[in-house]
């Protein structure tokens, strides 16, 4: 698993949010189109991209794209 495949990945979670606004550092939360329902979309994409299961609740302790990332590698 790679930092940037996972931002290109991530990204595809957002209809309306341009790619090139989300880098390891965006506070994915205070994207205006983020919602529980994004939410659900990460947790969707962790488990059939990489086969990990993550929670809500971890989900809520990351601030940034990066820690995600970090969330679900340490998976």
């Amino acid at each position: 698993m790679e930092l940037n495949e996972f931002i290109k990945n991530f990204a595809t979670q957002f209809d309306d949010t341009d790619p090139s606004e989300i880098t390891a550092s965006t506070e994915f939360k205070e994207l205006d189109e983020w919602s529980s329902l994004t939410g659900m979309s990460v947790i969707a994409m962790a488990k059939t991209v990489y086969g990990k299961t993550i929670t809500g609740k971890e989900i809520r302790d990351c601030e940034t794209v990066e820690a995600l990332f970090n969330l679900i590698a340490s998976k």
